[in-house]
């Protein structure tokens, strides 16, 4: 997987960007590591380093006083996932590695898309019932075909008026869910070979270390312009990987 110096060297690097993103803005370890990743490997490589970095970063955010409180509100959503998961498995792996690549180059462009048109949905709570399993389910098959979950996840959490601290750790409930969701299916399509081990604890390392950078510079860069900067790069790059799939 990493078997020259160049790509071991842009592998560091990618995870070290990713983490400081993260570290700054709270989001897009994932899309930045399969965005970038997925130029030089299968989606499916690309999403299996990504789970541990992933998934210990979620842990450490889905902590919280008010967890069994988000738990509750979300549930529906969450179970959702798991179905998703479940039904879009096999989409990334085999034959379907090329359409995985577009795929995840389309779910890029769409979620620097929301981010750039600042989009934010207004869902009332008596919607939330139906509403929730739907985009759950939604949410588990695009991961399953493209790694990503947080479309159309992230905007529906927004969209029921959850303040910001909540909103934090309910994504990061959310994205530890998928998390776990897009492991079973990758370790199901045999795409989490053990020799996978030491390649994700160095992409851990990485994030971690981008991270503390990030979250040391946060005090010093405006969000908001970090924000937009983020998201043009990955539409940039997430309309490059689609192109470059369908060429």
């Amino acid at each position: 997987m990493f078997d020259t110096p160049l790509i071991l060297l842009f592998g560091a690097a990618t995870f070290l960007l990713a983490g400081f993103v993260k570290g700054v803005i709270g989001t897009g370890l994932p899309a930045i590591a399969l965005g970038m990743l997925g130029l030089m490997m299968p989606v499916a490589q690309a999403a299996a380093l990504v789970i541990l970095p992933a998934f210990v970063t979620n842990i450490w955010q889905s902590a919280g006083p008010r967890f069994g409180i988000l738990l509750r509100r979300i549930w529906l959503m969450l179970a959702g996932i798991g179905v998703g998961a479940w039904l879009g498995a096999g989409l990334m792996t085999g034959h379907n590695s090329e359409l995985a690549r577009i795929g995840l180059g389309v779910a890029l462009v769409a979620y620097a898309g929301v981010g750039l048109l600042k989009i934010r949905l207004h869902i009332p709570p008596r919607a939330e019932p139906w509403l929730a399993p739907v985009v759950g389910v939604a949410t588990g098959v695009i991961a399953a075909a493209t790694g990503i979950f947080v479309v159309p996840s992230g905007p529906y959490l927004q969209g029921i008026g959850l303040q910001k601290d909540d909103l934090v750790q309910a994504l990061g409930i959310t994205y530890t869910v998928s998390t776990v969701a897009l492991a079973a299916i990758l370790a199901q399509g045999g795409a989490m070979p053990w020799s996978i081990a030491g390649p994700s604890v160095l992409a851990l390392v990485a994030v971690t270390i981008g991270m503390a950078i990030g979250q040391k510079a946060r005090s010093r860069v405006r969000e908001e312009t970090f924000r937009t900067i983020f998201f043009v790069g990955l539409l940039l790059l997430g309309g490059h990987l689609a192109l470059r799939g369908i060429l």
